[in-house]
Formats: structure tokens, sequence, C-alpha cells
């Protein structure tokens, strides 16, 4: 049986306004389709920008024939393919190789924040789809430290955030292996950090300790964005080499299985002409 969905929309834009629409119909190919999705074929479908908080309301699906006849696609299209094996336990007893070890705590480095890691019945690494942390569009918005610690919500609002890796740059890398990088660092307020769940963000990373505030027991911005599967990578470094936009991001790691953080080789690919 083929279905389609109807719904209303509500999209607001970073730069101001917003865009409400009412009984739009859309074929799907399975039973349901989220409001993410939704959103994002709206946003695509109508080519819109800077687009930040969405809201599907009064979403239906309804038994009926599709509209579109089948289209011939034009321009070339890409797809990641994992090539790697889960990493995890499973050697007979008895069967062992050594080929080299390495001890270490997975906090090491410039490394990726996956859900697991705050929560139990989160997504571990080797659960965690490629497209979540390779070639990411993304996009930089410039916080110094001289200016702020406390990076809120309006130094984030006005940017192209959705489905985009955002970086936070603060010029906290500079005091990378010392003392005093590990002390009042630069952090993303609750608000900020709600913001950019709201937003779509795919991935959020920051060029400090922590992109939560460490001087208190709670962690709103691990919470908020972890929970939404929004990821994160903390320790990043040259992110004054970027453009604020033209660029994409990836952050791979391991496929470790019930492994919630791990480094990675964090790198930018930068549109050049």
């Amino acid at each position: 049986m083929q279905k389609r969905v109807r719904f209303d929309f509500e999209l607001y834009f970073t730069n101001g306004g917003s865009l409400k629409g009412e009984d739009f119909l859309l074929d799907i190919d399975g039973d349901d389709i989220s409001d993410q999705a939704l959103a994002d074929y709206v946003i695509a479908d109508l080519r819109l920008l800077m687009v930040g908080q969405t809201r599907i309301l009064n979403k239906e699906i309804i038994i009926e024939a599709h509209k579109r006849a089948p289209t011939q696609e034009t321009g070339q299209r890409s797809r990641l393919v994992d090539l790697s094996h889960t990493i995890e336990d499973g050697y007979e007893a008895g069967t062992e190789f050594q080929i080299g070890k390495i001890e270490m705590v997975t906090n090491t480095g410039t490394y990726l924040d996956c859900p697991f890691h705050r929560y139990e019945n989160g997504k571990d690494l080797s659960e965690i789809g490629l497209d979540a942390f390779t070639d990411l569009e993304g996009t930089v918005i410039h916080v110094p430290h001289t200016d702020t610690l406390a990076i809120t919500e309006t130094h984030v609002h006005g940017y192209k955030v959705r489905n985009r890796a955002v970086l936070i740059h603060t010029g906290w890398a500079e005091f990378w292996n010392t003392e005093a990088y590990y002390e009042n660092h630069p952090f993303l307020t609750a608000g900020a950090a709600a913001y950019l769940r709201d937003c779509g963000a795919k991935l959020v990373g920051i060029d400090s300790h922590n992109i939560d505030d460490t001087r208190g027991n709670s962690r709103p911005v691990h919470t908020t964005l972890l929970g939404a599967e929004v990821l994160i990578v903390e320790h990043l470094c040259n992110l004054s080499l970027l453009p604020t936009t033209g660029f994409t991001f990836s952050a791979t790691p391991p496929k470790f299985k019930g492994v919630g953080t791990f480094p990675v080789r964090a790198l930018a690919k930068v549109l050049i002409g």
C-alpha cells in the first residue's frame, strides 16, 4: 500500500522571520516519517537557507496512491560505504595474538563524544552512522576567549547550523599542553546547546578543554546535545585557518562497540575556487 503524509509546518530563520505552511502532502516510502525528515525535505525542496528551529504540526499518515511519477535524476550523487569491522571482544579462549598494545583513557587528544558517553542506553561508536561525522558541511563561529568564556545563544544565533558541523573557535587552543588550558576555559551555556539542538545542528565542536563549564557538577551541554544524538568534538585546533563556511568537516573514530568517546583525526576540506 502506498502512503502519504499530510502535515503543517513552521520554519523560523536564524536571521529573522518565519515561514508557515498548511496541509502539505508528501509521498513516503515506508509506514512513517520523522518530524526531522519532514522538515529537512521542506527545507531542501524549497531551497531555503538560514533555517533554525522547525515545528511539524498535525502530522497524519494516509493511504493514497503516490502522485509523483519517477523522474530521471540529474547530476552526480555520492554515498558513504563503511568498510570497517566493529572492534569488540570475541576471540576463543586460548586464541591470542601479540601485535601491539596502547593503554590510554579514551578522552585523549582531540576526541569525539557519542550518546553512550552520557547515556547508558545511548548509541555507542559502533552504532553511529558514517554520515554523522563525515564530510559534514561546516560553520565556524568565532567567539574569542578574550571577550567571554560563556558562549550563549546570542553568540550562536544567525548562522547556518542545520545539518552542519558547528565549530566554536575561541582561540583557547593556544594554551594546549599548559596548566592554564584546563582552568577557566571557554564553554557553551545550556541555552546555546538547546538552540543548536533545536536548529538541527548535526555535530558541535570546540577548541577548548570541555564544551561544558567544568567548574560545577552538572553537564547540561553534553546532556542536551548527546540526548538528541548531536555529536560533540572537543580539543580542536587551527580553527582560525577555516572560513566561516565553504568547507566540510570530518572526525572519524574507530568502530568500537561499548565505547562512548575516542580520539579522532579531525579535518576540514576547504573548498577552493
